[in-house]
């Protein structure tokens, strides 16, 4: 089908192991650091817009499953927080835990995006 949102089975065999390694140690490193502007910054909007901005740039970059990505990035975020409690016994409020899951859902738009927007590429310009 070539409606489907990424490559198709001949080009999924061009996308090799390290690359995809490679993929998830960013998508850690930018839920790493996501998580860190929520524990220290405590700001949701800059949180949810830097976790929009990572997922769509790995959704861009590999556009298979981008469901992945999401979780790769959003996990990080109440991680940190946790950690940050644990660490550094920075009380968060009940509504920073909640907060701290927010994530998710700006992940799913961005990620998704993201995968489109790379389809939207390859229809127009072949590549």
């Amino acid at each position: 089908m070539s409606n489907e949102i990424g490559p198709t089975k001949a080009a999924s065999s061009s996308v090799s192991a390290p690359s995809e390694i490679r993929a998830y140690v960013l998508g850690i490193f930018l839920g790493i650091c996501a998580g860190f502007i929520q524990a220290r910054l405590d700001f949701l909007l800059l949180t949810a817009l830097f976790v929009l901005f990572s997922t769509m740039l790995l959704g861009v970059l590999y556009p298979r499953k981008p469901w992945r990505w999401v979780f790769v990035v959003g996990v990080f975020v109440p991680v940190v927080q946790l950690l940050a409690f644990v660490v550094m016994k920075q009380k968060p409020y009940p509504t920073q835990v909640y907060e701290s899951f927010l994530g998710f859902l700006t992940g799913f738009a961005g990620a998704y995006g993201g995968a489109v927007i790379r389809m939207a590429i390859r229809e127009l310009f072949g590549k």
